[in-house]
């Protein structure tokens, strides 16, 4: 129980640093800017997995039939690369969101700050229940794995054109019934008064809409991380860091999304993966390694074969001179 206190309490503390230091002026977050807090929330995560090899290597000396501080390790870089290849289709949605709002860039930080209070609380509740139901009822890993596996097929045959529209979603139409939008902002707040009436600005709207799409995106997220770990603390920790990176990984990525194109096959190949070793768990044990190699090289082929394939485009694409 201290380590879970002491965890969100490190997790609080670095939100009121951000929120309260390092972006207390609403500002347009430059690539660069953005760039080096991928880098630094990407690192840091990474360097969490020492503590987590720390911290279960001293429950093992306690309990040697507990979990191997180097296993529990590998678990928890490997949930964390899941987590994190998984938000990337969630950035896609995020831009769609707020280009549909026309959200003003200087105010977009603010909005998706908000945004992940509500996603740890959420995960936070799906994992709690979702390791409950794996320990309780054995058959509901063959549910998740399942899941998954439909998922991928679902990504793979599905069509652009059947892009989110977010003014169009069940969620907007919803929120129209409870209290009135307005289409004017008022700098960065979420509710405004107009004639002794309170309005809700675009940027509460595409909060609501972008916290209940974090949910639906969890909904895969967390049981394809449960295929790796049933260990709260290693689900819960791997997905936190994966979104609190998210938001600099999405001004980072936002300008160049189109870049990244073989990604998505990335991700159902690791949704498959994960899918089918819950529905062969009871036949086939997959080494913790072969787990992470595997989602390690399904994410770099997929970044190498977007880079190679827009490289190939701009070097394609006629020059005005020859126009």
């Amino acid at each position: 129980m201290v380590v879970w206190i002491l965890f969100l309490a490190l997790v609080f503390l670095f939100l009121a640093l951000d929120l309260g230091v390092f972006n207390k002026t609403p500002h347009i977050i430059s690539s660069k800017e953005a760039g080096k807090w991928t880098a630094f929330w990407v690192l840091l995560s990474f360097l969490f997995s020492g503590v987590i090899y720390w911290l279960y290597s001293t429950n093992y000396i306690a309990n040697p039939d507990s979990l191997k501080p180097a296993t529990a390790m590998i678990k928890y870089i490997t949930g964390y690369l899941i987590e994190l290849s998984l938000s990337i289709d969630n950035i896609f949605v995020i831009a769609i969101i707020f280009a549909s709002f026309k959200i003003p860039q200087k105010y977009q930080h603010r909005v998706l700050f908000w945004g992940i209070i509500g996603a740890i609380i959420f995960r936070g509740l799906m994992i709690f229940f979702g390791v409950l139901l794996i320990n309780k009822f054995a058959w509901t890993t063959y549910l998740f794995g399942g899941f998954l596996v439909f998922t991928a097929i679902k990504m793979l045959f599905s069509k652009d054109e059947d892009e989110f529209q977010p003014k169009n979603s069940f969620v907007y139409k919803m929120l129209g019934k409870i209290i009135p939008i307005t289409n004017q902002t008022d700098k960065e707040h979420f509710f405004i008064k107009k004639d002794a009436k309170t309005y809700a600005t675009p940027l509460f709207v595409a909060l609501v809409v972008i916290e209940v799409m974090d949910v639906l995106f969890a909904v895969d997220s967390v049981p394809a991380i449960l295929a790796i770990t049933s260990d709260p603390f290693l689900v819960f920790s791997s997905n936190i860091f994966a979104i609190l990176g998210l938001r600099s990984m999405y001004f980072f990525l936002a300008n160049m999304l189109e870049k990244f194109s073989y990604l998505e096959y990335s991700l159902i190949a690791i949704l498959s993966f994960v899918g089918i070793k819950m529905l062969l768990h009871d036949f086939i044990e997959i080494p913790e390694w072969a787990s992470l190699g595997f989602i390690a090289m399904s994410l770099i082929a997929g970044i190498l074969f977007s880079l190679q394939k827009s490289k190939t485009e701009e070097e394609t694409k006629p020059s005005r001179d020859d126009e």
